[in-house]
C-alpha cells in the first residue's frame, strides 16, 4: 500500500451533527425539510437511512472530542449517538420484505409503507451501509445485527441488472471484507461483482468518452470508486488504470474555467455529443468524488489526488459556479442542491448527510495518514 499523502487543509473541517439530530425522530431520520424544519408529509426512505447509518458509524470510530456537545450546548455524546445508531439500523430492518428478500425505500409518516419493492438502488446502498456498519460498529449487537440483514440482502443483488447498483453492492461487500467477519464467501462475491463492473467499461469505454455509458447523469463517481476498489483487491494493474482514467475524465468534464468543481445538473445531464447541463447541481456528486478522489489518493500515494478531493469538498464551501456555499454554519445542514439562482434554501437528509459523510471522510483519511489505518473508509 502506499504512503498516504497528506491532506493540504489549513484544518480539518468540523463535525456538526446537530441536523442530524433534528432530522432524526423515534422511527429513523425524514427525507424533507422546509428550509432547517423536518417536514413530516414526506416521510421517510430507507436511502437516506442506510446513508445516516454510514455516517453514524463512522462518527463513532473517531474520537468524541472531535464531535460530541455538552449539554449546556443542547449537545450529544456517544449514547446519544448509540441510540440514533440502532435506530437507522432498526429502520432497515424493518424496511427489509422477507418475502421477497427486498428493502421497501418509502414509508409514509404515519410508518405505512408505499410499496414491497424498493428500487434495486436503494437496496444496494443499503447493502453498502450494512457492509460498513459491520467494519465500523460500536459494538457487537450492531455488527451481528447489519451482518445478519447483509447475507439477507445479498441473493438479490445477483439479479441486478443496472451498473450503479452494482457498484454500491461492491462497495458494500469491500467494507464487510475488511472487518474480521468477512470470509472467502465474501471474497468470492467481490470477484463476481468487479468482474460485473469492468466489463461494461471495456465494451464502451473508447479514448473520448472513457465511460461505461453514453451518459453522465446521478452517482458518477461511484463507477471508477467501485473499480478502483475492486482494483486493490484483486491485484489488476489493468483495472487500477482504467478506474483512474474514468475519475480523472469525470473531474475534467466537471472542471469550470476558475478550476472550481461544475458538477453537472439534472435538468437535462451530460449526453455524449450534446451540452453538459449546469443545474441543478447535487450534493451528492461533490460527496462521491470526495471519496473517490481520497480512494485514488491512497492506490496511487499521488497527492494530486488529494487537491481533487479539496478542491470537490470547497464545493460545499463556496468555491463552485454561484459562489455561495451548501453548508449552513447557523443549523449545521446542508442545502438540497445549487441553482442558477443560489443555494436551495431546504436542508433534507440526502444533502445534509452528503456534507457530513464528506467531512467524515476527510477526517478519517487524515487519521489513516497518521498511522490509524483501521479508521480508512472503502478502498483504503
Amino acid at each position: 500500500m502506499s504512503t498516504l499523502p497528506a491532506l493540504e487543509l489549513s484544518r480539518l473541517p468540523q463535525i456538526d451533527l446537530r441536523h442530524l439530530f433534528v432530522l432524526t425522530d423515534d422511527t429513523g431520520i425524514l427525507q424533507h425539510a422546509t428550509h432547517a424544519t423536518p417536514d413530516l408529509h414526506h416521510g421517510y426512505c430507507t436511502d437516506d437511512n442506510a446513508r445516516a447509518l454510514i455516517a453514524a458509524v463512522k462518527v463513532t470510530a473517531l474520537p468524541s472530542d472531535l464531535w460530541a456537545r455538552n449539554s449546556g450546548e443542547g449537545g450529544f455524546g456517544p449514547e446519544d449517538l448509540l441510540v440514533v445508531t440502532q435506530r437507522y439500523l432498526a429502520f432497515l430492518a424493518y424496511a427489509f420484505n422477507e418475502d421477497a428478500g427486498r428493502f421497501r425505500n418509502f414509508m409514509q409518516y404515519d410508518r405505512t409503507w408505499l410499496e414491497d419493492i424498493g428500487s434495486e438502488d436503494s437496496h444496494a446502498r443499503t447493502v453498502w451501509a450494512l457492509g460498513t456498519a459491520v467494519r465500523l460498529a460500536p459494538n457487537d449487537d450492531v455488527a451481528e445485527l447489519a451482518e445478519r440483514l447483509l447475507h439477507k440482502a445479498l441473493p438479490a443483488t445477483e439479479q441486478f441488472e443496472h451498473i450503479r447498483p452494482q457498484a454500491y453492492t461492491l462497495l458494500g461487500v469491500d467494507e464487510y471484507l475488511r472487518s474480521p467477519r468477512g470470509g472467502e464467501r465474501a471474497q468470492r462475491l467481490h470477484a463476481a461483482l468487479g468482474t460485473r463492473v469492468y466489463e461494461p467499461w471495456q465494451q464502451h469505454a473508447t479514448d473520448d468518452w472513457p465511460w461505461w455509458e453514453d451518459e453522465l447523469t446521478w452517482g458518477n463517481a461511484k463507477l471508477p470508486h467501485a473499480l478502483l476498489v475492486t482494483s486493490l483487491v484483486a491485484a489488476r494493474a489493468d483495472m487500477r488504470d482504467d478506474a483512474l482514467t474514468a475519475l480523472r475524465w469525470l473531474l475534467e468534464v466537471q472542471t469550470g474555467p476558475a478550476g472550481q468543481l461544475s458538477i453537472i445538473g439534472n435538468r437535462g445531464w451530460y449526453r455524449r455529443g450534446e451540452q453538459k447541463a449546469t443545474f441543478d447541481q447535487q450534493p451528492i456528486e461533490a460527496k462521491g468524488l470526495v471519496q473517490a478522489c481520497l480512494t485514488a489518493a491512497s492506490a496511487t500515494g499521488d497527492s494530486t489526488w488529494t487537491e481533487h478531493a479539496r478542491r470537490c469538498f470547497e464545493w460545499f464551501t463556496g468555491r463552485n459556479d454561484v459562489g455561495a456555499p451548501l453548508y449552513n454554519p447557523a443549523t449545521g445542514g446542508g442545502q438540497d442542491g445549487l441553482t442558477e439562482h443560489g443555494p436551495n434554501a431546504n436542508q433534507g437528509a440526502e444533502s445534509t448527510l452528503a456534507y457530513l459523510m464528506s467531512v467524515l471522510d476527510l477526517h478519517h483519511y487524515d487519521r489513516a495518514q497518521k498511522g490509524n489505518a483501521h479508521l480508512a473508509p472503502t478502498g483504503w
